[in-house]
């Protein structure tokens, strides 16, 4: 059985309410509920039916609403620091996109893009290569094989109540909450 992450330790974080994320906690728990339902669902259900079938497809919507929300709220911080223009990864960002800035603008403008999802800075071992990559809902647009380094939540539950539709402004905010350590720390594991 899966058991929800404690991420209590955002509360108090500057850009986020404490409302709000307590609700968003709570939205993470439901999604870590209904992994260990359908997980314990398709032992019991016949193989091939089509309730099993349908069971397995929400699977993948139920995991990933769980792992997104955990990657998320684990590359958050109450307590940000800058990334270091001389790490691995800082030096990657820039061979890709020019520069940190055009990193950040690039990953901002996908982020007030219309739509429901998620932004994730993804990591490709194969190829070396970074994207900002738009998913939406929780189970398209992922690219297979990639490590997703930065995860940031673009559904209305992750900003309305602070923001109300200036999605900028939340954007603007998580930007200024990202934990870059571990960011960093995703990417040595990956690359």
């Amino acid at each position: 059985m899966y058991e929800p992450q404690d991420f209590s330790r955002l509360l108090g974080a500057s850009g986020f309410s404490d409302t709000l994320l307590s609700d968003h906690f709570k939205l993470y728990e439901g999604y870590v509920k209904n992994v260990n339902t359908v997980v314990e669902r398709l032992k019991t259900i016949e193989p091939g039916s089509i309730e099993g079938s349908e069971l397995r497809r929400r699977f993948g919507w139920e995991w990933n609403g769980m792992r997104l929300h955990e990657l998320y709220f684990g590359n958050l911080t109450s307590a940000p620091e800058p990334l270091d223009p001389e790490s691995g990864l800082a030096k990657a960002i820039v061979g890709r996109f020019g520069s940190l800035d055009g990193f950040l603008q690039d990953f901002r403008r996908a982020g007030t893009m219309r739509g429901i999802g998620w932004v994730v800075l993804a990591y490709d071992l194969p190829s070396g290569e970074l994207f900002n990559l738009w998913i939406n809902e929780h189970d398209g647009g992922h690219l297979s094989g990639t490590t997703p380094l930065l995860v940031m939540d673009v559904f209305e539950h992750a900003y309305l109540r602070d923001y109300g539709l200036a999605r900028a402004d939340y954007v603007d905010a998580f930007m200024n909450a990202v934990d870059w350590h571990t960011v960093l720390s995703r990417y040595s594991h990956a690359s």
